[in-house]
């Protein structure tokens, strides 16, 4: 789930770095540690942790397909898993050597997308809704006030072909994850009559843009949405649109390519303890799948919506082949529009 590969050193890696110490490799999504996350585990496991980060469930899926990329750990989204699996990218888990399994809410302990968690192991999840100026002379409530002519030129939407699909079919009030063509052309026509609106398809940079008042209503990914609220105050709202909207989670996972699974599983147990969830949770505004550290970060309705909000969601869910080729073309169709 488009949330452009770049490797990163984190501050604090070189200088724990001795000749002879072990290394791991890991590849997550941008913004989903604590600063001092990464050092902490370097200093407590005496290794060298190369940790790289994607925007990109289909990037993250191109750097390691081949079998023999480097990585050991990396972090797929739970419509990426079955896939993953199947192509045999993923090597089996060791609960043994996760001790902290048990600290998962009681929903993520049996995922739809794993449900024996042999493979995967939920980290964090999150939705995709729409962020906007509270300014605006009506509350954006809907998908269909994205189409709004009045707010031309400043709205954008993800540069993700599931949520700018998704979103036109939720608009439509047909499902997110719909492999019928027909209903797939008619959000290719809904996005193709939003676009001419479009400032731009965009993801984590629209935050400043949003906090310097250029755009008015984004689609966003609800992370990017609470750090560009506490950035800019009560100037910005967020709202789960009333047609429903996607949900994901993104999990924790071990290449089978990887010739360090003992100290991959040390480092997916060591993301689980409450105090490093928490942390994290609350560093990046990321809504974390642990529950004894929920119980521990700081309380937000925004990340954690109650019982009617959630079930308007709906899980972003694996593809059949012509389905994705469909989208795929379709997507291709609106960007050149």
């Amino acid at each position: 789930m488009n949330r452009r590969v770049f490797l990163l050193g984190l501050p604090g890696m070189a200088g724990c770095y001795r000749p002879g110490l072990r290394r791991l490799n890991v590849l997550n999504w941008t913004d989903y540690v604590a600063p001092e996350t990464i050092p902490d585990f370097e200093r407590e496991f005496q290794v060298r942790l190369r940790y790289g980060t994607f925007e990109s469930a289909e990037e993250m899926l191109s750097r390691v397909m081949s079998g023999n990329s480097g990585w050991d750990v990396v972090f797929p989204s739970n419509s990426f898993v079955e896939p993953m699996r199947g192509m045999g990218l993923l090597a089996k888990l060791d609960h043994s050597r996760l001790k902290n399994l048990h600290r998962l809410e009681k929903r993520f302990q049996r995922p739809p997308w794993d449900p024996e968690m042999e493979f995967v192991v939920p980290y964090m999840w999150g939705a995709t809704g729409i962020i906007y100026q509270s300014l605006l002379p009506s509350a954006i409530t809907s998908w269909a006030d994205l189409w709004d002519a009045r707010l031309a030129g400043k709205i954008t939407m993800l540069d993700d072909p599931a949520e700018v699909i998704g979103a036109c079919l939720k608009k439509l009030h047909l499902p997110l994850n719909s492999g019928d063509a027909r209903e797939l052309e008619l959000s290719r026509n809904e996005a193709k009559a939003q676009k001419p609106l479009l400032r731009a398809y965009v993801n984590d940079t629209v935050r400043d843009q949003l906090v310097a008042g250029e755009v008015m209503a984004s689609q966003a990914w609800r992370p990017t949405a609470v750090r560009a609220m506490h950035s800019a105050g009560d100037k910005l709202r967020f709202v789960y649109p009333k047609e429903g909207y996607a949900i994901y989670a993104d999990n924790a996972a071990i290449l089978r390519e990887s010739q360090r699974k003992e100290l991959a599983h040390s480092f997916i147990d060591y993301l689980c303890r409450p105090a490093v969830a928490a942390r994290i949770a609350e560093v990046q505004f990321s809504s974390t799948v642990n529950e004894d550290a929920q119980a521990l970060a700081p309380k937000n309705v925004l990340l954690y919506p109650d019982a009617e909000t959630l079930s308007r969601g709906e899980w972003f869910a694996p593809l059949s082949l012509e389905s994705q080729r469909i989208r795929d073309r379709i997507w291709t169709e609106i960007k050149a529009a």
